[in-house]
């Protein structure tokens, strides 16, 4: 049990290693240095088997918290539970498209690791989407090519709300702190529309909380990764025909599950 809690609660770096990860020769290092235990590597590591342990990819988390995450949370729930019936809310957030693909698991034969083709260099496209907390129908707009995830994107989309929501008194837009929906211009950009568009911002480190996420999981998942177009033009085509299929995307997250469900 010993070695078990080493290699999945401590790390190497704890017993005098320069390395992030446990080896087994770094277990056969310590058991032999340490306790006078000599075993091979090739021991350690049947030993780590029959425990249950298996050798695989870690899931990323994020590690900081937002010491508001509560308040700034709070928040959005009570927008959401008491919209009015004249105004709307919606999730926002921008997706990278590239033609590099983003690589994922695929069949291949065993023995045998298949190859995705890239075009070398790298084109990135943002597109900007707003998901609508009641209906759940997707608004996008396109970046411009050659531009990034900025304050000019943010504003477009903000625009291309306006025009699509005007049968709405108010739109809210909920999205995260990031720079370019915090800027001077964006600040300008609400003062001219007072009460006409709201911005509230998720809090930092949580992109579960903005279920749009999810919306932009699926596309990389269904589309872009693996992919095998050689150009943005033909990639982007592949990308709006597959959102062109389905008008609406459900909200798909736990943060907000109660809400749905008394809606």
């Amino acid at each position: 049990m010993l070695v078990i809690r080493w290699v999945t609660t401590l790390a190497p770096a704890d017993f005098g290693f320069v390395r992030s990860r446990w080896t087994c020769e770094a277990v056969a290092v310590v058991l032999r240095e340490d306790y006078r235990v000599g075993v091979s590597r090739e021991t350690v590591r049947r030993h780590l088997h029959s425990t249950g342990l298996v050798w695989r990819r870690p899931r990323p988390v994020l590690g900081p918290k937002d010491p508001a995450h509560a308040a700034k949370l709070g928040k959005i729930r009570r927008l959401l539970r008491e919209l009015p019936a004249d105004e709307v809310a919606v999730f926002q957030h921008e997706v990278d498209i590239n033609t590099n693909p983003k690589i994922g698991s695929m069949w291949m034969w065993r023995g045998l690791q298949a190859e995705v083709p890239t075009p070398g260099n790298n084109v990135k496209r943002y597109l900007a989407g707003s998901l609508s907390w009641r209906s759940e129908e997707l608004i996008l707009t396109e970046g411009e090519p050659g531009r990034g995830r900025n304050t000019d994107l943010f504003l477009a989309h903000l625009d291309e709300s306006r025009r699509r929501l005007r049968c709405y008194r108010v739109i809210h837009a909920i999205c995260d702190n990031t720079k370019p929906h915090q800027a001077r211009r964006v600040r300008e950009y609400l003062a001219k529309h007072e009460g006409r568009v709201v911005v509230h911002y998720l809090p930092t480190y949580a992109p579960q909380t903005n279920p749009i996420e999810r919306v932009w999981w699926h596309l990389h998942e269904e589309v872009t990764r693996n992919h095998r177009c050689g150009t943005m033009d033909e990639l982007l085509g592949m990308v709006w025909d597959w959102l062109a299929a389905d008008h609406t995307f459900p909200i798909e997250s736990d943060v907000y599950a109660d809400l749905r469900m008394a809606a």
